[in-house]
């Protein structure tokens, strides 16, 4: 019998998400999607001090924005859950009585400053640093003594010796760890909380996951889990190690490589479908070079496919994608994108443009963000006309006898015609006719198309801007 994919995302709920553990998220919907399989979301809010649940909210949003659909996730039950690790306590606890019971766990009482001596001691001797095994042969009444003295100990697992760990990486092939590089490490936390390892690899096994892609910095947790789970008599996943994402320096993504985070990204004007293209292309080869739909994406990904090299997160691509989602936008969904963009006057882009239809028409290929769509707006609508610096310094090389000819020449004709007159009357062609005229209409030295922008404005706009650019000009040296 085949097994149905079951993959997972299990964030923290103590910070908004961002690119590197969105594309965690994505890579995971994606191989459970093209196998038919399904994709559950898991709150790992164990951090009684950080965890917030507007996170965990937020977390949501943001997946359901990026257009990423699960069977389960908190709130949402399947008969697996609870979906939220604070709320698994009792069937945590019942697992630690099994560990227990069989002898494979104790209580530790080290303090953290003696656990860093016994890591400094152990890195001066040159050794990779491990618990040395201090409370691991006390005795009971050695325990009994400092619990009743109101100590309070964590959990160890016990790391008996025997053959190294092996397991089968999906994306980096065979791994193998001795037991010994491996040490007793924690299960339980001083404050009764289960450690990462514990409760990430339960929980795994008690929803069904079968596949797990994760950073390559849980590469050494896999042993450690494989442990315990064998320990306990559960199925582990098989575990995928992926590259982390970098930015152009080579260093994981910050805050200083920019603003990274998903809602910032969103809240910028970026579709949900630049962001998928561009995310599912970091560490992953598609055949496809092409903008794909989240089907698409899915039914093209394969593990086999993963690299193991730095993953580089580059804003130039992401741009490239934005461009490509945004040409397959309908009108009103443009519209409804760029409306409610603030210009600068602080009046919206819907307050400003009286014909929707016949805006986004003129401006779609020229922006890629809401605020371009607001920087057009007031371009092209505000009186009197304002001109950015590049367009004044045109006009300033122009003689005013050039307008007032643009102007005596303007009637009802299409642009290409009366471009032709101004032309004739003042013997200018190609870039020293076009470029004046561009400054003129759109205040910029470049954009729309001008024959749309001359359409756009109609007559007596057209001439408002070309009278206002007249201010800007040289005086008369001669010409018309």
């Amino acid at each position: 019998m085949v097994t149905k994919i079951r993959t997972r995302f299990a964030p923290s709920p103590t910070g908004l998400l961002h690119l590197g553990n969105v594309r965690t998220a994505l890579f995971n919907y994606l191989m459970a999607a093209g196998a038919g399989g399904e994709f559950v979301i898991r709150s790992e809010d164990t951090d009684r001090d950080r965890s917030r649940d507007d996170y965990a909210m937020a977390a949501l949003e943001d997946l359901r924005w990026l257009g990423l659909d699960w069977a389960a996730a908190p709130g949402e039950d399947d008969g697996r859950g609870p979906y939220r690790q604070s709320r698994r306590g009792e069937i945590y606890a019942d697992y630690f009585s099994a560990l227990e019971a069989d002898g494979r766990v104790y209580p530790c009482f080290c303090t953290q400053a003696e656990l860093a001596v016994a890591r400094k001691s152990q890195l001066a001797a040159g050794r990779a640093p491990r618990y040395p095994g201090t409370c691991r042969e006390l005795d009971a009444a050695g325990r009994d003594r400092r619990l009743l003295a109101g100590e309070r100990p964590t959990l160890r697992f016990r790391v008996d010796a025997g053959d190294a760990l092996v397991f089968d990486d999906l994306v980096r092939g065979e791994q193998r760890m001795a037991r010994g590089d491996i040490g007793d490490f924690i299960v339980r936390r001083s404050d009764g909380t289960p450690s990462f390892f514990f409760s990430n690899a339960v929980d795994d096994a008690l929803m069904g996951i079968t596949d797990v892609l994760r950073g390559e910095d849980h590469l050494t947790n896999t042993p450690r889990q494989l442990l315990l789970l064998d320990a306990l008599g559960l199925a582990a996943p098989r575990y995928g190690h992926i590259s982390l994402v970098t930015g152009a320096d080579g260093a994981p993504l910050s805050k200083r490589h920019g603003s990274l985070g998903v809602r910032d990204m969103a809240d910028a004007g970026y579709f949900p479908g630049a962001l998928c293209n561009h995310l599912a292309r970091l560490g992953h080869k598609y055949e496809v070079d092409g903008y794909m739909s989240m089907e698409e994406l899915a039914g093209g990904f394969a593990t086999a496919r993963l690299g193991r090299a730095p993953a580089r997160h580059d804003p130039v691509q992401l741009q490239h994608w934005q461009r490509e989602a945004l040409h397959r936008q309908p009108d009103e969904a443009l519209w409804a994108w760029m409306r409610d963009a603030a210009c600068p006057d602080g009046r919206s882009v819907a307050a400003r443009v009286t014909d929707p239809d016949a805006f986004v028409g003129l401006v779609r290929d020229n922006v890629e963000s809401p605020a371009e769509a607001a920087h057009w707006a007031a371009l092209l609508l505000d009186a009197p006309p304002r001109f950015e610096e590049g367009a004044r310094a045109v006009l300033a090389l122009v003689d005013r006898g050039f307008f007032r000819a643009a102007v005596a020449e303007l009637d009802s004709q299409p642009f290409r015609e009366w471009a032709k007159a101004v032309g004739a009357k003042t013997g200018e062609r190609g870039k020293a006719l076009y470029m004046p005229l561009r400054a003129a209409l759109t205040g910029e030295t470049h954009g729309p198309e001008l024959a749309r922008v001359y359409s756009y404005l109609g007559r007596d706009g057209v001439r408002v801007r070309l009278e206002a650019a007249l201010e800007h000009c040289r005086p008369d040296s001669g010409g018309s």
